[in-house]
């Protein structure tokens, strides 16, 4: 339907509308000379049906003139597409073949030269004694039809070549490619493997290509187009034959994968994720381009692989899960080793969301590892002096135990100690203000657990915090009681401070820290229980 609709809007009333004026115009100026200015040549028919006697004496100059025109305006066409194309093809590798593989691209071509090659013909078809009307009539319509549809194919070839439908068609090219390859006979299998692993390399280009002149729009649509390959081609992967998922002599000396060890490409075979992992293996090193030249790009691939593991986890694709955990890592330590702080709060944030759709879709065992993961990296942060990422962490896996608790999981014990262990005793003095919110992330999951009926969860936190010293208790809890606000002073993409909490729990954090003794209550909340 929408292809119908497309075909009419784009070709079908653009050349009516061009033939049409052009037929008034003739007619109308015809008429006036008929009518008026002009008038009938002795012994010829008078009106229309003169126009069409085509008098052997002097049709041979026009039936010329047909054949010329369409030869000049099959040049123009030609000149101008190959001038556009590559212009194209200088910034987006595989635009030339991509516009010869077109249908409509070839039918345009192969209309113009079929309408060349008749004039040819017809212009040797005429004798003094044989005039061939239909034939010329039919010629006069090609050409007509050739001279309106150059505008509309003009329009067409310029459209084809925006980025945004280059890319889109790449994706779409390489989704079925995928897919019918992925069900075909062997014997074609690797050819259609070379295809996919093109394509996904091409948006890659388009990618780098783009984030070098700095032109975000069409980098977030190629990173995109990345992501949608790969989710679409998971909706096919169970149908695949088990020769898909080898990977073929044809793609085996791809820089990717020949700089592999021979046990890492076995065992990408055997997970049966090369696919995935080439998809995810451009997301990592568009990530590493864009960390220091447009970071919007970095959180926009952090996004599109959370997706891409969600959807694994929907598919029950246990490798693919564990394999998009260990590119969120990646991303994670070369942002830390960048020391960008901004970066990892983003990311943090789509790792956060990733965990809690393993936890709402109950794949506990992968939330448990996502969360330890976490904590793994709260530590490298604390040790590269990146106080807020460590923060930044120890809400995330706060706001985790929030969620387990809600929904009821059996991990939610795991989860806390694992909160709990984010503080690194032993270790109070080495830098105070990182430890300080991670403290404060506990007393608001503390909060929560009280409102909650949480009288466990409370006391662990509370023995965990115990042997703290009661001037950064009280630092602590003052600092809280100040965040009225649950929006940040800034324009964050969080949407929400990490520290306020609702009044309710406000009140049961205040509850909270009169169990500590030697703290005395807040003089503005004398009544906070």
């Amino acid at each position: 339907m929408d292809g119908g609709r497309s075909l009419r809007r784009l070709w079908l009333y653009p050349m009516t509308a061009l033939a049409a004026v052009a037929v008034v115009v003739f007619t109308s100026l015809y008429v006036i000379d008929l009518a008026a200015t002009g008038g009938p040549a002795p012994g010829r028919a008078d009106g229309f049906a003169d126009y069409f006697l085509f008098d052997q004496d002097h049709i041979t100059d026009a039936v010329a003139g047909l054949g010329a025109m369409v030869a000049a305006v099959l040049g123009i066409v030609v000149t101008v597409v190959s001038i556009v194309v590559q212009l194209s093809a200088d910034r987006y590798t595989g635009v030339t073949a991509m516009f010869l593989r077109d249908r409509t691209n070839l039918v345009v071509m192969a209309y113009y030269v079929i309408t060349c090659v008749c004039g040819v013909w017809v212009s040797l078809s005429l004798r003094s004694e044989f005039v061939p009307r239909l034939t010329l009539t039919f010629m006069l319509m090609l050409t007509v039809i050739g001279l309106v549809m150059m505008a509309p194919y003009f329009g067409y070839v310029f459209r084809f070549l925006e980025p945004a439908n280059i890319i889109q068609r790449i994706q779409r090219e390489a989704t079925k490619t995928a897919e019918a390859g992925a069900q075909e006979d062997p014997r074609d299998l690797a050819e259609a493997q070379a295809l996919a692993l093109s394509a996904m390399e091409e948006l890659s280009d388009i990618t780098s290509n783009s984030i070098s002149g700095k032109d975000k729009i069409i980098a977030s649509r190629a990173v995109d187009a990345l992501k949608d390959l790969a989710i679409r081609y998971l909706d096919s992967k169970p149908r695949a034959k088990a020769e898909w998922f080898v990977i073929s002599d044809k793609i085996r000396d791809n820089p990717d994968f020949v700089a592999m060890d021979p046990e890492s490409l076995a065992d990408l075979e055997a997970r049966r994720t090369w696919f995935e992992w080439k998809v995810m293996r451009q997301y990592l090193a568009i990530y590493n381009e864009a960390l220091s030249q447009m970071r919007e790009i970095n959180y926009l691939v952090a996004i599109d692989t959370r997706y891409i593991g969600e959807k694994a986890a929907d598919a029950g694709d246990d490798e693919l899960v564990g394999l998009v955990f260990r590119f969120m890592n990646s991303y994670m330590r070369a942002t830390l080793n960048a020391k960008d702080v901004r970066t990892a709060y983003n990311v943090l944030n789509q790792y956060r969301l990733l965990v809690e759709a393993l936890l709402e879709r109950k794949r506990l065992p992968d939330a448990l590892t996502g969360v330890r993961y976490l904590k793994y990296y709260a530590m490298v942060s604390y040790d590269l002096k990146l106080s807020f990422v460590t923060e930044t962490i120890a809400y995330d896996v706060g706001a985790l135990c929030q969620l387990a608790h809600e929904l009821e999981s059996g991990v939610e014990d795991e989860l806390l100690a694992l909160f709990l262990e984010i503080d690194r005793p032993g270790l109070e003095h080495a830098h105070d203000k990182a430890l300080s919110g991670v403290r404060k992330a506990q007393v608001k999951l503390a909060s929560f657990y009280l409102l909650a009926g949480a009288e466990d969860k409370v006391g662990r936190i509370f023995n965990d915090m115990e042997s703290e010293s009661r001037e950064r208790l009280r630092a602590i809890r003052d600092e809280l009681a100040r965040v009225e606000s649950k929006d940040f002073w800034e324009i964050i993409d969080r949407g929400r401070n990490f520290e306020f909490m609702p009044d309710a729990q406000r009140k049961a954090m205040l509850s909270f820290f009169e169990r500590f003794e030697g703290l005395e209550p807040l003089p503005s909340q004398p009544d906070a229980t």
